[in-house]
């Protein structure tokens, strides 16, 4: 397949390049934050980083060497209130150093050991945001801005309410597990007691997570499976909410209800995910594993199981968003085939504005139409890629 035609296909499967991108995305993220320690899963979390960000970089952001700014967001007003617009935008990269060094004093002064961890890979992720922040080019201000309210909603999720709950209980040295004893474990419970699987949520000694006791079937000795931190899978529901967050963000125009309330129903079905996830875990264990077994079915589930459950749940959750999702400018021109065709054929895919008879323009073979100035800005499609159809750059340019 030439170069055109692998441009062109993905012209034409844009939603499908997204999706992959963001599934492979999720899963080297998932898994560099949240690794299954001893398992061969760890070993693919920087191949599938790398390559979902290949795959977004090639697929999704625009082409064109001018191609113009994104138009205005929720997130792009959002972001210019918080940087007193955009005054501090230049002093990132100082925050940047200035959130590094602090991490790096937390370790070596409070934290019970200097070596990195979960949460300071999440701060130093966020710290690496501010230091690229002001190189991106305009034309990827979409992209960028996502980026960066990611990396913020991740921290604002994961790494501030364990903070305070640390400083809340004056000890710096341990894993606090709040989500386990106040979101998980309990519901995790009653799920299972609903399914006809007796259980106990207690408290564990030497232990700050809950336990949850269960005899399975055919084993006859009573069972503790301890939530904590980093089983409980409230990482992976970190990252989907964040992405989720800055996706709806950068997607609307303006804030309204139809956005609201995607906005909610997203996090909450993520929020159910995880307690499903964990009921599956048990529930395996409880109809599986014997005395042979020696548990190993939930141990196995775990490792393996409950990842890939939550990550085939976020693969039906966003194809079906992608393809339903209602939008508001300025994704205009990514709305439904009937509008779009009815848009491409009067305004501009560029500009914007009206097409009339007495302003000469082209029409490129992805269907677009732009006023042959706009068309002046590059020698590609800004919509496809692709070079303007059975015309010369001398052409274009009026030589």
């Amino acid at each position: 397949m030439g170069l055109e035609a692998r441009e062109a296909f993905i012209a034409r499967h844009r939603h499908l390049i997204i999706l992959v991108a963001v599934l492979t995305t999720f899963a080297g993220a998932a898994l560099l934050i949240d690794r299954p320690e001893g398992t061969v899963l760890e070993w693919f979390a920087l191949p599938l980083l790398v390559g979902g960000g290949t795959v977004l970089v090639w697929g999704v952001w625009p082409r064109g060497a001018s191609a113009p700014e994104g138009p205005s967001s929720v997130a792009s007003r959002l972001l210019r209130r918080l940087t007193w617009q955009g005054r501090l935008v230049p002093l990132f990269p100082v925050f940047g150093a200035a959130i590094v060094l602090m991490d790096l004093g937390y370790n070596l002064a409070l934290s019970a050991t200097p070596a990195l961890q979960t949460e300071d890979t999440i701060v130093l992720l966020a710290a690496g945001t501010l230091f690229a922040y002001t190189f991106v080019p305009a034309r990827f201000a979409r992209e960028r801005d996502f980026v960066f309210l990611f990396f913020l909603c991740l921290n604002v999720i994961l790494v501030l309410p364990l903070l305070a709950a640390r400083t809340y209980y004056a000890d710096f040295q341990r894993s606090v597990d709040v989500y386990s004893w106040i979101a998980l474990a309990p519901q995790t419970g009653v799920v299972l007691a609903l399914l006809g699987v007796p259980n106990s949520v207690h408290a564990v000694g030497g232990s700050t997570a809950p336990g949850l006791t269960f005899v399975p079937k055919n084993f006859g000795i009573q069972v503790t499976l301890v939530i904590t931190t980093a089983c409980s899978g409230i990482y992976s529901v970190g990252i989907f909410a964040s992405a989720f967050i800055a996706f709806v963000l950068t997607e609307y125009d303006r804030p309204s209800g139809g956005m609201l309330l995607l906005l909610g129903l997203g996090l909450l079905t993520a929020y159910v995910a995880n307690v499903l996830r964990m009921v599956v875990i048990v529930l395996i264990g409880y109809y599986t594993d014997t005395a042979e077994t020696d548990l190993q079915n939930m141990l196995v589930a775990h490792s393996y199981g409950g990842w890939l459950i939550f990550l085939g749940w976020i693969a039906l959750f966003w194809s079906v968003v992608l393809r339903f999702l209602p939008r508001d400018e300025p994704a205009a021109a990514r709305a439904a085939p009937d509008v779009q065709a009815k848009r491409r054929e009067s305004r501009c895919g560029i500009c914007r504005t009206s097409l009339t008879p007495i302003v000469p323009a082209i029409r490129c073979g992805c269907g677009t139409n732009f006023h042959r100035t706009c068309a002046t800005a590059s020698d590609l499609c800004p919509e496809c890629g692709r070079p303007w159809p059975g015309l010369t750059p001398q052409a274009i340019h009026g030589i």
